[in-house]
C-alpha cells in the first residue's frame, strides 16, 4: 500500500466501457483504484443483486475484475469475497462513468446509482457518476474525478457523525469547463411506451421504450441544472420511510390487532 485511498470502481456499462477506463484513469492521479465491473451491459438493473444462479469472477489484468452479474453484484462481491480483489475495505466506492444521464427517477431503475447505493449501505461513501452522451470523454472523466475527490474529502470529515453519504453527479454535453451545483431530483418524463411487433419467425414480442419527452420546471433540481448546462450533484437517502405519511400508515394500521 502507498497511503493514497482505495477506490472501488464499477459502472453499469460493462468494464470494456471507454468511460470508465477514463475516468479510472484519472482516479489513479490521486487514489489506488480497483474495478470491479460486470462484463456485460447491466443498463437499468437498478439494486438487483444474482440469488439464483453462481457468478463467475476473473481477473482481467492488475486491478481490474469482471463478473458475470449486476452492478451490485459487483460492489457487493468486490467487499465480501473469499476471492478479496481489495487488499482492504475502500475508502470510496465510485460507480461510472455512465454513458447517459441519470436524472430524476433515473435513480430508481439505473444500475449505476444501484452499484453505488450498496457500497453506501456497507458504509463506504459512495458517488455515482453519469455523463451525457455528447460529453467529451476524457473532460468529463476529469471533472468525475475531481468531484470524487473532493466528496471523499468531505465524506470524511463528518465519519462517525452520520450515515455514509450517497451522492449521483451528472454532468451536461460539451467539453467543460463545467459548474456544479447541488440540487434535488427532478421529473424527467418519458413516452410511456411499450412496442409491440413480431419477429422474422411470427412470434410477438414487446419492446419497453420511449425517449425522454421533457423535464418539468422544478427549481433547484437536476434536471434545472442540465438545461442550464450544469453539472449536478445530488445527495441520495437510504431510508425510504415517508415520515410525513406516517400518520396515514396508523390511520389504516388501527384496527387490526397485534399478532
Amino acid at each position: 500500500m502507498d497511503g493514497r485511498p482505495l477506490v472501488l470502481l464499477t459502472n453499469d456499462d460493462g468494464y470494456l466501457a471507454p468511460n470508465l477506463r477514463a475516468l479510472r484513469d484519472e482516479l489513479r492521479t490521486w487514489a489506488q483504484v480497483v474495478v470491479v465491473a460486470p462484463e456485460s451491459e447491466q443498463s437499468a438493473t437498478s439494486h438487483a443483486l444474482t440469488l439464483h444462479r453462481p457468478l463467475r469472477l476473473r481477473q482481467v489484468e492488475d486491478e481490474v475484475f469482471a463478473l458475470d452479474g449486476t452492478p451490485a453484484d459487483c460492489v457487493y462481491v468486490g467487499l465480501h469475497s473469499p476471492k478479496q480483489p481489495l487488499p482492504r475495505k475502500p475508502d470510496l466506492v465510485v460507480s461510472g462513468l455512465n454513458h447517459g444521464l441519470n436524472l430524476g427517477a433515473d435513480v430508481f431503475y439505473s444500475g449505476t446509482v444501484g452499484g453505488a447505493r450498496e457500497g453506501a449501505l456497507r458504509g463506504i461513501p459512495a458517488l455515482a457518476c453519469s455523463a451525457a452522451s455528447r460529453a467529451e470523454r476524457c473532460a468529463a472523466a476529469a471533472f468525475a474525478s475531481r468531484v470524487a475527490h473532493r466528496f471523499l474529502e468531505v465524506a470524511r470529515g463528518v465519519a462517525g457523525v452520520r450515515k455514509p453519504l450517497l451522492f449521483n453527479l451528472n454532468i451536461p454535453p460539451g467539453s467543460g469547463p463545467w459548474a456544479l451545483r447541488s440540487t434535488v431530483l427532478g421529473s424527467r418524463l418519458y413516452a410511456d411506451q411499450v412496442v409491440h411487433a413480431q419477429d422474422p419467425q411470427g412470434r410477438d414480442y414487446l419492446w419497453i421504450g420511449g425517449a425522454p419527452e421533457h423535464h418539468e420546471n422544478i427549481p433547484g433540481s437536476d434536471t434545472e441544472a442540465h438545461e442550464e448546462g450544469l453539472a449536478s450533484l445530488t445527495p441520495l437517502i437510504l431510508d425510504l420511510t415517508h415520515t410525513t405519511d406516517a400518520p396515514l400508515a396508523l390511520a389504516v394500521a388501527q384496527g387490526f390487532s397485534s399478532p
